[in-house]
């Protein structure tokens, strides 16, 4: 099984230039994504002295969000597979889809788009705060690190069922809409409560911004486990080494 093709790399890899515009446009699709998406917080912010309702806020978000990673993966889609999100390229990796080195890559890619969409913002706004990722009143970090594995295993699984299986066919677009719309999904479900991350990076850009550690440890264990147990899952049920052996993986997937 293909779970069982993870691999380190070559160390030239970290090098080769396929490997280096990859990674840019990790970096330059989580800007688009996370300007987007933060940036329709912080809109919220400032209309909310307008008497808008928290709910609209929490729909607005999941929209912003949704349309923007829809956006993010396409762009990316032909680089770099368009993971947009260190749990989705773990998710990869420990699927073997790809190697370490190349994910380390991707990671600094991602952590990087994330800060800087931040400080754009932060600029963009005239100053205006932003606002780390934190837990409602009354949510635990336990009951946060279920949402967050929970959310981004179905995340993750969309991506192998829409992007990653080699029986998936010619979806072509169907695979953003999907991957957006999961994640759009999920706002409204979890938004509520910590924030509905799912994505390590978006959360580590407005932690740097602000200098906000609280409880941060949740949204990169909650969003990595979740990823592993999706790709395992189908991987080890729906993916058999035939449908690889059958259908390669063309290079620009994952």
């Amino acid at each position: 099984m293909p779970i069982y093709k993870m691999a380190v790399g070559n160390p030239g890899e970290a090098s080769h230039p396929d490997a280096i515009r990859a990674a840019l446009a990790e970096f330059f699709s989580m800007v688009i994504f996370v300007f987007a998406g933060q940036g329709s917080g912080m809109a919220f912010s400032k209309l909310n002295d307008n008497g808008t309702t928290p709910s609209s806020g929490v729909i607005a978000a999941s929209l912003a969000h949704a349309f923007g990673l829809i956006v993010a993966v396409s762009v990316g889609a032909n680089i770099s597979g368009g993971h947009v999100n260190p749990a989705v390229t773990f998710g990869a990796f420990i699927g073997g889809h790809i190697t370490l080195l190349r994910a380390i890559l991707y990671w600094i890619g991602q952590l990087l788009g994330s800060v800087v969409a931040c400080f754009l913002l932060q600029f963009a706004t005239g100053g205006m705060g932003v606002s780390a990722f934190a837990l409602s009143p009354g949510v635990t970090s336990w009951n946060a690190l279920v949402f967050e594995i929970v959310m981004t295993f179905g995340l993750v699984y969309t991506v192998y069922a829409t992007a990653v299986d080699p029986k998936k066919g010619n979806l072509g677009i169907i695979a953003p809409i999907a991957i957006g719309l999961i994640v759009g999904a999920n706002i409204l479900a979890g938004g509520p409560f910590d924030g509905a991350s799912m994505n390590p990076a978006v959360t580590f850009g407005p932690a740097v911004v602000s200098w906000t550690w609280t409880n941060h440890w949740v949204y990169w264990l909650g969003p990595f486990a979740g990823a592993a147990i999706a790709a395992i899952v189908y991987d080890h049920i729906f993916i058999s080494d035939e449908d690889y052996s059958h259908q390669p993986l063309p290079t620009t997937d994952y």
